[in-house]
């Protein structure tokens, strides 16, 4: 049985989310995060030497990073529907938002992160000033970046109901953290109404609830 390393409030629940959407019986190993530091427990390196999530572990196969397990698991599952067939344009789409997720979305959405974490460490009398400093850089550099990403995500779903054409594919499994991260941080809001309508649809799906439960209950994108 395939064991899935779930840290909490982390990329991991696509892992659950896509194992529900295809059916595949696994089991949940939990991690709780730091509280001062909200990096993974050292338990983790034991799993894999980044002691990072989300790690599966299927037999004598240990696997980390989002995208490489999703692909793993679609291949594993040549009987679902959860991807394109390979070869037509449904599968481009699929292979460049499978990728795109990670490449290009979540980038500057971490960098928006540290940058307003960053602002509010420094002791009351610096702060003011790190704190001009960091917006200045989110203004410059993240914000624009996340503005770009979104505005191209939001002209994609003028196209089709889904990333990668008219059917749901694990391509929206790994869109869906960037877009929750958003939505929660980087001010995603009802001026992209596309966007809005598909978060709603997949926080819809049955399989995104069974795996929210199954991860503990913590609201991904957090």
């Amino acid at each position: 049985m395939i064991v899935v390393h779930h840290l909490e409030n982390s990329r991991s629940h696509r892992v659950l989310w896509l194992l529900e959407e295809i059916g595949v019986p696994y089991e949940v190993r939990f991690y709780a995060r730091d509280p001062a530091t909200m990096l993974a427990p050292p338990a983790l390196r034991a799993v894999h030497p980044l002691g990072k999530s989300p790690v599966i572990v299927d037999g004598d196969v240990t696997l980390a990073e989002s995208g490489a397990i999703i692909e793993y698991l679609v291949e594993q599952s040549p009987a679902s529907t959860i991807a394109p067939a390979r070869g037509t344009a449904a599968w481009v789409r699929y292979l460049y938002w499978l990728h795109f997720a990670e490449g290009s979305a979540m980038p500057p959405l971490l960098l928006k992160l540290v940058l307003d974490r960053i602002a509010v460490a420094p002791p009351w009398p610096i702060r003011p000033i790190v704190a001009a400093v960091m917006r200045r850089a989110n203004e410059r550099v993240a914000t624009p970046r996340i503005d770009d990403n979104l505005a191209m995500m939001e002209a994609e779903l003028t196209r089709s109901t889904w990333f990668a054409g008219d059917a749901f594919s694990a391509a929206d499994i790994q869109m869906s953290y960037p877009i929750e991260a958003s939505a929660r941080r980087a001010g995603l809001d009802q001026s992209r109404p596309k966007l809005m309508a598909y978060l709603e649809r997949i926080r819809q799906r049955p399989a995104y609830r069974r795996a929210v439960e199954r991860g503990g209950g913590a609201t991904p994108g957090a």
